[in-house]
């Protein structure tokens, strides 16, 4: 993105807590989220970010195909109104799952991402829908008989559910996919692989 000093809206300033909070939940230093934030509004001077200008801005250090996917991604995940805008919060942490910091901080973010009902557990739905988004996400169209996002949805929270409350809540979730190379490739993968579309 731009590295300009542009105009920021009062509101989108980066104060000590924000900077403390997207340190804490990306594991970017501070210089880099200040570099992120001045070129997220260099580009983005309204505070929203779209589709487009995201995916265009990915082209230029990504392959075509791999932007697509990754934005793709973005989009499915972070616009939660469906404006076809994200924030500049919104657009650092989702930079951050590409593979930054650690793996159980990665895990941690993508669980909390698919955690839509905000109650700090994955039901059997919410897990279907992450499959279903990694699947969008690698291109990958054979979604028959084992390979359907409901059954491994089931699978996995047969394996991981230790206290069979048939939700998983965090540590269930990180343990799991820690200690388990398939899970963990299908749910947290690595974006620098996408490229060979190939999750197990």
């Amino acid at each position: 993105m731009g590295n300009k000093h542009p105009k920021i809206p009062k509101q989108e300033e980066l104060t000590r807590k924000r900077i403390h909070y997207l340190k804490k939940i990306t594991k970017f230093s501070e210089a880099e989220i200040q570099d992120w934030h001045v070129g997220f509004f260099q580009d983005c001077p309204d505070g929203k970010l779209n589709k487009e200008t995201l995916t265009k801005e990915y082209k230029r250090y990504y392959g075509e195909h791999q932007a697509n996917i990754f934005c793709d991604y973005v989009f499915k995940i972070f616009d939660k109104n469906r404006d076809d805008s994200i924030s500049f919060n919104e657009f650092l942490i989702a930079v951050s799952t590409r593979g930054q910091g650690r793996l159980r901080d990665r895990l941690g973010l993508i669980f909390d991402m698919y955690d839509s009902s905000r109650d700090k557990k994955l039901d059997t739905k919410e897990l279907t829908a992450l499959i279903t988004a990694m699947y969008d996400l690698v291109d990958c169209t054979d979604r028959k008989g084992e390979n359907h996002p409901e059954r491994i949805a089931k699978n996995i929270m047969a394996d991981l559910d230790r206290n069979h409350d048939n939700t998983l809540d965090r540590d269930e979730f990180i343990l799991g996919c820690s200690n388990n190379l398939v899970i963990h490739r299908l749910l947290a993968p690595n974006f620098e692989d996408m490229k060979n579309n190939n999750i197990g």
